[in-house]
């Protein structure tokens, strides 16, 4: 199982000069990828307190994160996941991958997912009702980005009129798009559709091979082969002395639950320190956050 890290991108270590160092650290250390995820806002209730989980208060946006360590590194694979595909039209988004493809020599592993917080889809004018049902058609909007010459596109969701997009992405004939989402249509929509799968961070990381085998049998199904297919664990972890969870404990602990989750199908692994609140959150200090980061890099390099 190929593992990776994911780059600060939320809280106070989410700097340039972080960014820069996570980066070329775990390309030195051999890992094969870098992650980020993405968070346009985070809401408040009526007494003004954010709701969600201290790692989405401030968060970077994660393509342009991936473009700027894309100058800085030369062999990892960059990821994102997920962008939420509804708050972004098709074309936007292929022009935006397209970029950051070129940039970094085809190097680009572009997640997507349906989202799930109703407010970012009222701060950009999109229906949150009808976000499942679009992405099987944004798929196939980004299949006509890319398909080279003259190509047009007219769905439920989204229109593409007779254009020529040009450049076309290093990767042909496209970037491969990896799907979030845990519900069984979001699961059976990887496998008819999408290169692979990513886990969320809510994910129970002890049943996750029961959505692998979903998602393989729907590969079945439409005739795909699923050994093509990538599975992807975004891993959180907490590295703790007495406290005990899947990927949180001691290292020895967490290097463990790695075997166990490539036991049960997953093919990639990415560490995100992000999610841990003492370090993916504004009240952390960010040079403590840091040297944690470092041992946890070279604790569990590959």
């Amino acid at each position: 199982m190929d593992l990776g890290f994911a780059l600060p991108v939320s809280g106070s270590w989410a700097t340039p000069e972080n960014c820069i160092e996570i980066a070329e650290s775990a390309e030195r250390l051999g890992y094969s990828s870098l992650w980020t995820f993405q968070r346009l806002l985070s809401p408040v209730t009526m007494d003004g307190q954010q709701w969600l989980p201290s790692a989405y208060h401030s968060v970077l946006d994660p393509l342009s994160v991936l473009s700027f360590v894309a100058a800085r590194t030369s062999r990892v694979r960059l990821g994102v996941a997920v962008i939420n595909a509804p708050l972004i039209a098709p074309v936007q988004l292929a022009k935006v991958a397209t970029t950051i493809d070129r940039l970094s020599n085809g190097r680009l592993d572009l997640g997507i997912g349906a989202g799930w917080i109703p407010d970012e889809f009222a701060a950009v004018g999109a229906l949150f009702e009808r976000r499942g049902a679009q992405m099987s058609e944004y798929i196939s909007a980004l299949d006509a980005c890319w398909a080279g010459g003259v190509s047009s596109f007219e769905g439920e969701f989204s229109v593409l009129p007779a254009s020529v997009i040009a450049p076309s992405p290093v990767q042909l004939p496209r970037p491969q798009i990896l799907l979030g989402g845990a519900a069984p249509a979001a699961l059976r929509r990887v496998g008819r559709l999408a290169d692979g799968w990513v886990s969320a961070s809510s994910t129970d990381l002890t049943t996750v091979g029961d959505s692998i085998e979903m998602i393989r049998n729907a590969a079945l199904d439409a005739d795909r082969d699923p050994d093509l297919l990538r599975f992807i664990c975004r891993g959180v972890v907490r590295v703790r002395d007495g406290e005990r969870a899947p990927l949180t404990g001691t290292f020895e602990e967490i290097r463990g639950d790695i075997k166990g989750i490539e036991a049960q199908g997953m093919t990639e692994l990415f560490i995100d320190l992000n999610f841990d609140p003492e370090i993916g959150s504004q009240d952390a200090d960010p040079e403590q956050s840091m040297e944690r980061a470092r041992r946890v890099l070279a604790e569990l390099a590959p």
